[in-house]
């Protein structure tokens, strides 16, 4: 039989080396495998101290993603939410938000960066060429695989590497330790923030258009007024998440219009003052209507009665809007003769 009639005469001899083949190129045949290049030792290979150098280096990365969980749990313990702190270029930024991403980041990274470190240095990296076989495994096949299983262990050095072993455990059973800190949030808030405001007695009104303590006499019937507590300005670093409770919203009633008796005695001459936040989901009301005296929220419509102790009158709102006690002080200018009395916002005080 020629060559011609035979295709399996032309194809290239293989030689074999250390650790795999390498196919000499039939000149004849572009097709040829060209089989893989001569492995090329790294100096960990020959070297023990090099290698024990990376051992070390691997196991500072992981023990160093341990210290940063660490500092993770310590940072969200610590820094207040409202404090701030000023990077360049960046500007002022939340002191809590910039050390909860720096120390996770720097604590997955590290894990990171301690496996590649590790795989390219102590891992084995002779490339080993293995023909396609089909879907099915066979029983040899899950044989080689059990035995190549075996032997890739053997040669991670994983057995061997005790102190890479351990830190990697340590910093893979910190890391989630970040994620179940951050359950903290859901359970009781310190000082039952939610439950209190910045409205005390003593506190003025200040109109928040002009930023100036409002007279009786700057609020005139059929008017609607929002104001806020003395001494919160715009500039503040947590000037939001106060207004979101503190906020509030000023009507002056004719008093023989004030059918609750309870919203007669803690308003001052007609002048009534209720929670600008609305019981449903939490939406500011700014919709006035000053011949029902009702006020809407526009977000689904929730509808109250400000002549009657601000009761729900439509809409999807489970509660009346909390009323503040209001006075004048010696000066002439209202005042808060307290917080309120309930939560604002929505469905708060339902929780036990």
């Amino acid at each position: 039989m020629s060559s011609q009639e035979n295709p399996e005469e032309n194809l290239p001899s293989v030689q074999e080396t250390e650790h795999t083949s390498v196919a000499v190129a039939d000149e004849e045949n572009p097709f040829a495998d060209p089989g893989l290049p001569p492995h090329q030792h790294r100096v960990q290979d020959i070297d023990e101290k090099a290698a024990r150098r990376s051992e070390r280096t691997v196991a500072f990365l992981f023990l160093l993603s341990m210290l940063s969980t660490v500092g993770f749990i310590a940072a969200f313990v610590a820094f207040p939410v409202d404090q701030s702190v000023y990077i360049f270029p960046i500007g002022r930024i939340s002191a809590l938000n910039f050390a909860l991403g720096m120390t996770l980041g720097i604590a997955l990274f590290s894990i990171g960066a301690g496996a590649v470190h590790w795989a390219r240095t102590l891992m084995s990296d002779v490339e080993i060429a293995d023909e396609r076989h089909a879907i099915e495994a066979s029983p040899e096949l899950r044989a080689k695989v059990m035995d190549d299983f075996k032997t890739g262990t053997e040669e991670s050095q994983f057995g061997r590497r005790k102190l890479i072993r351990n830190t990697m455990f340590g910093a893979l059973a910190m890391v989630p330790l970040t994620g179940l800190v951050l359950l903290r949030d859901l359970g009781p808030l310190p000082e039952d923030k939610l439950r209190h405001t910045l409205w005390g007695k003593g506190k003025l009104l200040v109109n928040m258009n002009t930023n100036e303590p409002l007279r009786p006499a700057d609020v005139a019937v059929g008017s609607l007024t929002f104001a806020k507590p003395e001494g919160l300005e715009e500039h503040d670093h947590g000037f939001q998440t106060e207004i979101a409770k503190a906020a509030l919203m000023i009507v002056r009633i004719q008093p023989d219009n004030i059918k609750d008796k309870r919203e007669l005695d803690w308003s001052h001459d007609g002048i009534v003052a209720y929670s600008k936040i609305c019981t449903h989901v939490g939406c500011p009301i700014s919709l006035y209507e000053q011949q029902t005296h009702h006020v809407l929220c526009p977000c689904h419509q929730s509808t109250f009665d400000l002549s009657d102790g601000a009761r729900v009158i439509f809409g999807p709102a489970g509660h009346a809007l909390p009323q503040l006690r209001i006075g004048v002080n010696d000066e002439g200018y209202l005042e808060a003769l307290g917080d309120f009395e309930e939560p604002v916002g929505p469905a708060f005080w339902e929780r036990g």
